[in-house]
């Protein structure tokens, strides 16, 4: 089975939609997806995930399955730099506040963390990755602990428009680490495609690899830069995206 967990083009959040420059990258993004072989298309509820979606299913002339539970973790949490001011991005810490933690490092323990338990993330984490097993299940590959039971083994491929906080989780539940890691490891650009690949080296055992995180190559291939959205300044003086 392969996956492709893609995130929404350039967003504009206020109005819960894509940008100029984000409907240019889901058209790009079409390009590469629509001429795949898919077994089923899955989307957010949320705008700015179906807006990119759009392109992609109407080449196709496909639909996509929406859930509720691929919308973005927005979970209002008390993050120690904001003086008592809630944000609702539950992992956009700074380096120095969650390194200090090194629970937030542990698949086992990172829901142990005050900040998280006091925003019931590591709920809203357990409710999404049940619902997400749930669908693997449907398509032939049971959750066994840390592994996966191949019982209808395939090669079936699943496309998932959502966002960088759910993306990353559901990466992270695949391949058994702390959601912080890839929230705060990885930086998933507008329109990116990471994909994941099962691999059975026993009969009826398998786990998912990842073979890429965040690809971006439909956007060179077009002549487009990838949007800043998901990152910092490279150096403190080099710009205002430091908070």
């Amino acid at each position: 089975m392969r996956l492709l967990i893609i995130r929404h083009g350039e967003p504009d959040y206020e109005h819960d939609d894509l940008t100029e420059v984000g409907k240019r990258e889901a058209e790009c993004l079409a390009a590469r997806i629509a001429p795949m072989k898919v077994r089923e298309y899955f989307v957010s509820p949320l705008g700015r995930a179906k807006a990119t979606a759009a392109p992609t299913l109407k080449r196709a002339g496909r639909e996509a399955t929406e859930y509720d539970w691929l919308r973005e973790l927005s979970i209002p949490v008390l993050r120690p730099d904001k003086n008592g001011d809630k944000s609702r991005v539950p992992w956009d810490w700074l380096p120095q506040d969650w390194l200090r933690d090194p629970r937030l490092l542990s698949a086992e323990h990172w829901m142990e963390n005050e900040v998280m338990q006091g925003g019931r993330v590591g709920e809203a984490y357990a409710h999404v990755t049940r619902e997400f097993d749930a669908l693997l299940a449907r398509y032939g590959y049971e959750r066994d602990g840390l592994l996966y039971r191949a019982v209808r083994p395939n090669e079936d491929t699943l496309v998932f428009f959502c966002h960088l906080g759910l993306g990353c989780a559901l990466m992270s539940h695949l391949m058994n680490c702390s959601p912080m890691v890839l929230w705060q490891g990885t930086a998933i650009a507008p329109s990116s495609v990471s994909v994941l690949n099962t691999e059975e080296r026993r009969p009826n055992i398998a786990v998912f690899r990842a073979a890429s995180i965040g690809d971006v190559s439909h956007l060179y291939a077009a002549g487009l830069a990838p949007s800043f959205a998901a990152r910092f300044c490279e150096t403190y003086g080099n710009g205002d995206r430091v908070d």
